[in-house]
């Protein structure tokens, strides 16, 4: 059960999550920073693909998302 799931979809080359998801850190290129888990500045956040690396490759994206929800599941079960 989620409060909120917000799905990313587009073309541009720069993700606008500054007035969506306040309080993310970002780098120079304006992609959302991440530990190795997936798990962004504010620890109830996590991200993966395009919105973390810059444009890249779909399988690049998926591998990032299946990584990414299990490192959710993990804080889930752990919280």
């Amino acid at each position: 059960e989620v409060d909120t799931v917000i799905m990313a979809l587009g073309t541009s080359q720069t993700p606008r999550i500054a007035s969506t998801t306040p309080r993310l850190e970002i780098n120079d290129w304006k992609c959302i920073i991440v530990n190795e888990d997936f798990q962004t500045s504010r620890k109830e956040i996590f991200a993966g693909g395009d919105v973390t690396s810059g444009a890249s490759t779909v399988i690049l994206a998926m591998e990032a998302g299946k990584k990414a929800a299990k490192n959710i599941d993990k804080f889930i079960k752990n919280n």
